[in-house]
Formats: C-alpha cells, sequence, structure tokens
C-alpha cells in the first residue's frame, strides 16, 4: 500500500512536466525541422530569436529528465531533439563545394597517410605477386595460361611474335588489339580495387589474395614482353595510367586491411564498433580511390591514343605518381 502510494507522486510529477514543457519542445523541433527541411532563412524573427532559449530549455528538461529517472522515451526524445538544435545553432553550415574542397584539401589525403603501414603492406603483397608470376610463367609457359583468365590477354601470350606485340604497343587507339587489352585491364583493376576494400572485412585475408594475385597478372605479362626485348615499352604502354591505377589498388587494399585488423583485433570495442571505427577513414580513402581510377581511365585514353613516344610515356607516368606521393604524404597544417 506505502509503495503504492510512494509511486503516486512521481506519475503526477512526470505529468506535470510534460504539461509544462512539450509545448516548447514542439516549437523547438518545428524550427529545428524548418531549418534542416530549408534552411534558418526560413524563419521569422520571432523563432529566430527563440532559438537558443528553447535549447537551453531542452537541456535544461534534459537534465532534469535524467536525474529523476523519468520515461526513457522521453529521454530519448529529448536528447534527439538537443543534438538536432545543437548542431543547427553551433554547426558550420557549408556548401556541397566546399565540403567538396576541404575533402580534395584535407579529409583525402589525411585518410591516405594514416593507411601508410598497411599501403606498404600492399604494396608489398603486389611486388611479391609480381616477382612470382614473373618468375612462373618464365620457368614455364603454361603458367600464363592458368593466371591470365580467357579473353583478357587476346593474343598476347608466350606464343605472340615479337612483331605482334610490338604492334599491339603503339596501335594508337581506336578499336584495335591493345584497345580491348586496355579496356578490359581497366575494367579488372576497377573491380579488384572495390572487391580489396569490400572484402577486407574478412580479417583482410582476402585482400591480400587479390593483390598478390594482381601483381601475379602483371607478372605474366612483363614475361611475355620481356623475352621478345619488349619490357621497357610494354613497361611504358602500362605505367601511363598503371602508376595512378595500382596505387588506387594498393590504397584499396590498404583500406580492406584496416577494417579486416579492425575486426580481427578490436581491442577493447566490440567488432561491430572497431570496424564502424575503422570503416570511417577507411571509406574516406576509398571514395578517393574512386577518383584516381577515374584519372586513371583518362590517362589510359590519353597513353593509348596520342602518346607514342616511350620516354614521354614514362615522364608521365612517374610524374603522376610523384605528385599523388606529394598530395598525400606532405604534412599539412590543421585548419
Amino acid at each position: 500500500m506505502s509503495a503504492s502510494l510512494g509511486a503516486e507522486p512521481i506519475l503526477v510529477n512526470a505529468t506535470r512536466f510534460r504539461l509544462a514543457n512539450e509545448a516548447d519542445w514542439a516549437r523547438l523541433e518545428r524550427i529545428v525541422g524548418t531549418i534542416e527541411k530549408k534552411s534558418v532563412r526560413a524563419l521569422d524573427d520571432d523563432d529566430l530569436l527563440a532559438l537558443p532559449v528553447l535549447y537551453r530549455g531542452a537541456l535544461s528538461s534534459l537534465s532534469v529528465a535524467r536525474e529523476t529517472s523519468l520515461d526513457r522515451a522521453l529521454v530519448r526524445y529529448l536528447e534527439q531533439l538537443c543534438t538536432r538544435a545543437y548542431f543547427q545553432i553551433y554547426g558550420v553550415q557549408t556548401s556541397g563545394w566546399r565540403q567538396l574542397r576541404a575533402f580534395v584539401a584535407q579529409g583525402w589525403p589525411d585518410a591516405i597517410a594514416g593507411l601508410a603501414r598497411e599501403t606498404l603492406a600492399a604494396l608489398m603483397l603486389t611486388v611479391f605477386g609480381t616477382i612470382l608470376g614473373y618468375l612462373l610463367v618464365r620457368h614455364d609457359a603454361g603458367w600464363f595460361y592458368d593466371i591470365i583468365p580467357d579473353g583478357l590477354a587476346a593474343g598476347r601470350d608466350p606464343a605472340a611474335s615479337a612483331a605482334s606485340l610490338r604492334a599491339t604497343l603503339y596501335d594508337g587507339g581506336g578499336d584495335g588489339p591493345l584497345a580491348t587489352l586496355a579496356t578490359a585491364l581497366f575494367t579488372h583493376n576497377s573491380q579488384v580495387a572495390l572487391f580489396a576494400f569490400a572484402l577486407g572485412f574478412a580479417f583482410a585475408v582476402p585482400t591480400a589474395l587479390l593483390l598478390v594475385y594482381n601483381g601475379l597478372m602483371l607478372g605474366a605479362f612483363f614475361a611475355v614482353f620481356v623475352p621478345k626485348g619488349l619490357g621497357g615499352e610494354f613497361g611504358g604502354w602500362l605505367l601511363i595510367h598503371g602508376t595512378t591505377e595500382l596505387f588506387a589498388i594498393m590504397l584499396a587494399g590498404a583500406a580492406g586491411f584496416r577494417i579486416g585488423m579492425a575486426v580481427a583485433f578490436p581491442g577493447r570495442l566490440s567488432r561491430i564498433d572497431s570496424a564502424v571505427s575503422a570503416g570511417r577513414s577507411a571509406g574516406v580513402a576509398m571514395a578517393g580511390v574512386i577518383l584516381m581510377l577515374l584519372v586513371a581511365g583518362l590517362l589510359e585514353g590519353i597513353g593509348r591514343q596520342t602518346i607514342l613516344v616511350d620516354w614521354q610515356r614514362y615522364l608521365i607516368a612517374f610524374g603522376m605518381l610523384a605528385g599523388w606521393l606529394v598530395y598525400f604524404y606532405t604534412p599539412r597544417r590543421r585548419a
């Protein structure tokens, strides 16, 4: 009996608390909703002046609700309302153009620089795969057909003559055989980049295998061109877009490694929370990787159709690589 009497004042106080404040909460929610849907310019003078007062009142109500253990649904509602109001009052409102500029100037290079160790691991796996693929095909040409998917070689295999291989490197674009190979390689590399990132959650094992396999393919093609005396020529054709494209794949692999390691070794966090935390920086890096793949596509088109001199191809290739390295790893002053 006494317990029921003791519970009644709390119920009454909760009801009175709601009645006394919910009109202000509703007005604050309406004002915040107007700003979110339109802009602060859509508010009249009264609502604009009332916004900070209503926000402070909502914070006070939230404090009371927490201390008196009121309805959990009410506490959650006030927390969300105060959070929304906070971002509209104190958050920096920026245009899409300014956000893009901030991403390019600070967000993307910071994310890539934070993946330096993972990027180095991706580079080592790619180099290992390239060397292994080259040695396997040089030792036994049959390995080429096991490594390279059907249709990708398009006549560029160990049985091709030096003359036919050389012709593919300087066909000037169009619909020739080199166009087929270039398109197929670009499509393959784009898929490898996306899968290397997406499969990172599986403890990064598929990511590592994809990077090694991509290296195997590079090594297999070099093992076809080098014995015919065309290693330098093939390298120039490949690297004019490859320094950007392959770098993008390694960065995608690095992002996948970051997520995979977060899942495998979450530390004090749960695996999900650890993966979400790692995914923030990895996701920013991956957004930039997509831009790099687009740049690589443009370079591939230019290199295949207009740049037919080897030293010019190498100049563009290493110029782009130097540009990416400076852009990503030059220390920046925090804004």
